[in-house]
């Protein structure tokens, strides 16, 4: 008997890269669908991280069952007509990272285990001990044999296989925190670096709320202030830089712009571009169009706390899409491209493709707190 599933892959620290940027939780929802597995993790209903593995991250990807229908229909957003249920389980996330660690995955891009994610990430190809070459020969071998069975993790090098079996649990109707695609305000495109840097600068204060701000006609036209903490509140601008001429509806960037580009309204005259709308000079994405009751500013605020659990994401990724719908809920999407060399977390300014390699994306949803008290209740845990 065939298994339900297999996939192969010859570079397991893919996986470990993508897994790891969701590592919040000690265990994780795993859902096979014909184009690849997604994992889900959250918290107490209020922080939740997916990440989607792509059939193509692998060698070669087996899924031999039919989904189910669902006949009791799908609380999710999105765009099927029919809702389909696909085998789902849990498994302890925790350990599957450190199965990953064990087998020396992880000591390609992290000497000793250690990885402080406020510090920049090199490229793991210009060490000599980290080499592409200490890659070859390697292959990741995942298998679920049948519902219940426990999730089958092979690594073979040179020659020697090392295999462990993690047990698997029956997975909860548990549902996403509702992102509502047909009702969203805001849509920021930054490269991650600018929102990771930004973070790590308010953390530094200890707050407890993270204060967002974003407004298309005046300034600030985005920025983030971290509040609540012992220490007096700071706020990160992403402002216009005035000293860029903007021609032709684009800016001509300086040096502290990273050529990203400047949105204005389309056409070449100069007279047309100087009244186009003006956005963060580090934006390649800048639409932000909250209703009439909220007046002509977004502002919400969320846990300081779960925001930072996103830190790992931040540090790797090249861009970020920053979303908000008219309930609140913040969407962190995490652009991740990855390459045959393991470098990750390359810069991609704007107008640019990515680089040549398989691009991933994980996502982070935060419900936003209605009053500022909320904030001082501590985060729950998971301790099983």
């Amino acid at each position: 008997m065939e298994p339900l599933f297999t996939c192969v892959s010859n570079n397991a620290h893919h996986l470990y890269t993508l897994l790891s940027c969701i590592g919040i939780a000690s265990k994780a929802t795993v859902q096979i669908t014909p184009d690849g597995l997604r994992f889900s993790v959250e918290e107490g209903r209020v922080i939740q991280g997916l990440a989607f593995l792509d059939k193509s991250l692998f060698n070669s990807y087996t899924f031999n069952q039919q989904p189910v229908p669902n006949n009791q229909g799908s609380t999710e957003n999105d765009d099927s007509s029919e809702h389909i249920t696909y085998p789902h389980f849990v498994v302890s996330l925790s350990a599957l990272l450190e199965t990953l660690k064990i087998f020396g995955i992880n000591d390609l891009n992290e000497p000793n285990g250690i990885r402080d994610t406020n510090l920049p990430q090199t490229n793991p190809a210009s060490s000599a001990f980290s080499a592409p070459t200490l890659l070859m020969d390697r292959s990741c071998t995942l298998q679920y044999a049948q519902h219940g069975s426990p999730l089958s993790i092979a690594i073979t090098e040179s020659g020697v296989k090392t295999t462990c079996e993690l047990v698997t649990y029956e997975a909860e109707d548990a549902t996403d925190i509702p992102l509502q695609r047909d009702a969203i305000i805001m849509k920021i495109i930054m490269r991650s670096a600018w929102l990771h840097n930004a973070i790590a600068e308010l953390d530094s204060s200890n707050p407890t709320i993270l204060k967002l701000s974003a407004c298309a006609t005046r300034e600030p036209f985005f920025a983030l202030s971290g509040a609540g903490g012992p220490f007096s509140e700071s706020t990160v601008e992403f402002s216009v830089d005035q000293h860029n001429e903007i021609v032709g509806g684009a800016s001509q960037a300086g040096p502290q712009s990273q050529s990203h580009k400047v949105l204005a309204d389309d056409g070449s005259s100069r007279a047309r571009a100087t009244r186009a709308k003006l956005a963060p000079t580090v934006t390649e994405t800048f639409l932000v169009s909250p209703p009439s009751s909220m007046g002509e500013r977004i502002a919400q605020n969320y846990r300081f706390a779960l925001i930072r659990k996103a830190a790992r994401a931040m540090s790797v990724a090249n861009k970020v899409s920053i979303r908000g719908d008219r309930q609140g809920v913040l969407s962190l999407q995490f652009m991740i491209e990855l390459d045959e060399n393991n470098a990750v977390g390359r810069p991609v300014g704007a107008g640019m493709k990515a680089p040549a390699g398989t691009v991933c994306f994980v996502d982070f949803r935060f419900v936003p707190l209605l009053d500022e008290e909320d904030a001082e209740m501590d985060v729950p845990v998971d301790n099983e």
